[in-house]
């Protein structure tokens, strides 16, 4: 009889003690009475009635979710495998508990469709170079699914965009391409802007004829500080005209 009573002393002693929670400053629970929603309790010492009442933790942190490789096909039928980082962090607990089975299974399944389906919108080009338009467009559709289940995704970002080693070959030649393409460009670009001084010069030289020919001879003395062997020396032919005029007369 004796240890009978005492077996139920400790039963009901531990039914007792399971009717108290702590919930830490981070954590609410939801609370459900006979099957019921009654209300979210927390952070502190909460009282359930045994058996009646059950609790769900749910922790209201910042969760960083990294979401696996995805094999992406890109708009110009580019196959690359794209992953990413979520974070997410609860906002009403009893909508994540209420409207959806585990929400983290949830957003990881959600973040994975969303991947493939808005990289695949997008150029190769758009992918690389522009991450930060693709990592907002990303936030937005997920943060407008996942309000109806209480979750609020503050961020998104890319994290590796793994490219086929023979793309990568041929994305080195198109890049090396345009490096050659701009160099001719430029250079094309100073041959004409020297061709316009040369010009100007060519008018400014044509005004004094005095002026031309000191600029002869301030060739021939740039040719002479070379240490040439052999210097040919352009000469006017305003100069040589009246010497030959001088001869057809002898």
């Amino acid at each position: 009889m004796i240890g009978l009573l005492g077996v139920v002393i400790f039963i009901g002693a531990a039914v007792v003690f399971s009717a108290f929670k702590v919930l830490k400053e981070y954590e609410r629970g939801v609370v459900l009475t006979l099957g019921r929603y009654t209300g979210s309790k927390g952070p502190g010492l909460i009282v359930l009635w045994p058996v009646i009442q059950q609790m769900t933790r749910v922790d209201l942190r910042t969760v960083v979710m990294d979401v696996p490789p995805q094999d992406v096909i890109s708009r110009d039928n580019v196959s690359v495998k794209v992953n990413a980082v979520v974070y997410f962090r609860v906002v009403d607990p009893s909508r994540a508990v209420l409207q959806v089975v585990h929400y983290y299974e949830a957003i990881s399944q959600l973040a994975q469709t969303t991947l493939r389906s808005v990289l695949g919108q997008h150029e190769l080009d758009a992918m690389l170079t522009e991450r930060d338009v693709l990592n907002r467009d990303l936030q937005a559709i997920l943060d407008k699914a996942t309000d109806a289940w209480g979750i609020k995704v503050s961020n998104v970002e890319i994290k590796h965009i793994d490219i086929d080693a023979t793309m990568v070959r041929a994305i080195a030649r198109q890049a090396e391409a345009e490096r050659i393409r701009r160099a001719k460009v430029i250079h094309a670009e100073g041959e004409l802007q020297a061709a316009e001084k040369l010009k100007e010069a060519a008018h400014e030289l044509a005004k004094e004829p005095q002026a031309l020919q000191l600029r002869y001879l301030q060739t021939l003395i740039d040719i002479a500080d070379e240490k040439n062997s052999t210097i040919v020396f352009p000469l006017p032919m305003d100069l040589i005209t009246p010497l030959l005029d001088r001869l057809k007369k002898d």
